[in-house]
């Protein structure tokens, strides 16, 4: 048996007008999804439990079986995990985003005008990160480059007593004034510090000013958030007695995946966005189920991505692209290697009314090619809430997908 996951990153979402009242799932052009689903187990599943943040990490963790109250210690350190940092169990590592904020003379008073810096390549943002670290860097702190506007901040015996440190990308076009983090925590002042003096160090650096020649926006301050301790999983083959396999664009799944004990598979192209390499994750997974691989998890970014920035048309577009580029040519390879499961699913809701991420319970779709099943029609939002099935505890889900 081979088990495929497709993870379509905050692919879930309302109905909304400029769709005629449809969710962008139910707006795109899903023929695969839809040909599963007639013969699936279609439902809703709860991947974030009350109480915890909406985000990615805990929602991953979820769909991969890992309770989040068991097993969560911050964002950042699965990625620190996955760009090779050896955390020591005092270290604190932070989220270190790229980021776009207003000229005016005081930080406090300025707005966050982009979450990601126009898309910072990585070539770009390692030059700025190290640039940061030659001049901000110190026994106490060290900079990481990550990939595009993703980047890691090592905290030595710093404390994760913040006040819940904000995602910039919830906060996009707001005043950055009551995020910061010496408002947040009078532990935060030293972070504050670091986030006002980036500015100084990248408002003028050439580089961003040769984007602003170029009208891209210019990377002119870090912002640190997801803060964490070293994380420890157990192992995905011990837990579930399966080889595994981690396909994304992302550090935060490349760590979730590394300290699960997965293969890491790089993709060259793939960005996390709309114009990822989708043809290379297909191409990918096929090849780690050919080599002997019994479980690929594809996490595809591009929908979550869309979702922050409100583009109702590349949101459905995003989904339309996964199911025929990826999901239709992957299970197409997988009827010709034997009996398979597939499970299609987001991680959490992105709903482009509210940019930002939320815990309302998600699709799912499991398809067992050796059991099928009278599924629905569509799959979509309101077919998987019309079925009743609801899984409560998110990290429940992989036990059932898994035959554990």
């Amino acid at each position: 048996m081979k088990y495929l996951v497709v993870l379509c990153d905050g692919m879930a979402d309302y109905p909304i007008e400029a769709l005629g009242g449809k969710t962008p799932l139910e707006a795109a052009d899903t023929p695969n999804m839809d040909a599963l689903a007639k013969e699936a187990t279609v439902g809703l599943v709860k991947t974030v439990q009350d109480g915890m943040k909406p985000g990615s990490d805990v929602a991953n963790l979820s769909v991969l079986g890992y309770d989040p109250m068991v097993y969560y210690t911050g964002r950042s350190p699965l990625e620190a995990g996955s760009i090779g940092i050896d955390m020591k169990k005092t270290d604190v590592a932070l989220r270190c985003n790229l980021v776009t904020v207003s000229d005016e003379p005081v930080y406090e008073d300025k707005t966050l005008l982009d979450y990601c810096a126009d898309d910072i390549s990585t070539e770009d943002a390692r030059i700025l990160i190290e640039y940061v670290q030659e001049k901000l860097g110190c026994e106490e702190f060290r900079f990481y480059t990550g990939v595009a506007y993703r980047h890691c901040l090592i905290w030595d015996n710093g404390t994760t007593d913040l006040g819940g440190l904000t995602p910039p990308h919830d906060i996009t076009g707001r005043p950055v004034k009551e995020f910061l983090p010496d408002k947040l925590s009078g532990n935060g002042s030293k972070l504050q510090e670091l986030m006002e003096k980036s500015y100084e160090l990248l408002k003028d650096h050439p580089l961003n000013k040769a984007r602003v020649e170029k009208g891209l926006r210019p990377a002119n301050s870090i912002w640190l958030w997801g803060e964490g301790v070293r994380a420890d999983l157990d192992d995905f083959k011990g837990k579930y007695g399966l080889k595994a396999s981690m396909i994304s664009a992302v550090d935060l799944l490349k760590g979730i995946g590394k300290f699960s004990g997965m293969s890491i598979v790089e993709v060259d192209g793939a960005t996390g966005y709309i114009d990822t390499n989708f043809e290379g994750k297909a191409k990918a997974a096929i090849e780690e189920f050919e080599r002997g691989q019994d479980f690929v998890y594809i996490h595809v970014e591009a929908p979550d991505e869309c979702g922050h920035r409100a583009e109702v048309e590349n949101k459905v577009k995003a989904i339309s692209i996964i199911d025929k580029v990826i999901l239709g040519p992957v299970t197409e390879a997988l009827r010709k290697m034997g009996d398979f499961k597939v499970m299609v699913t987001p991680d959490h809701a992105t709903p482009l009314s509210l940019k930002t991420h939320t815990n309302d319970p998600i699709p799912f779709l499991i398809y067992d090619s050796t059991k099928l099943v009278a599924g629905v029609e569509h799959f979509n939002e309101k077919t998987a809430k019309d079925t009743g099935l609801y899984i409560e505890e998110g990290f429940r889900i992989m036990k059932d997908f898994a035959n554990a």
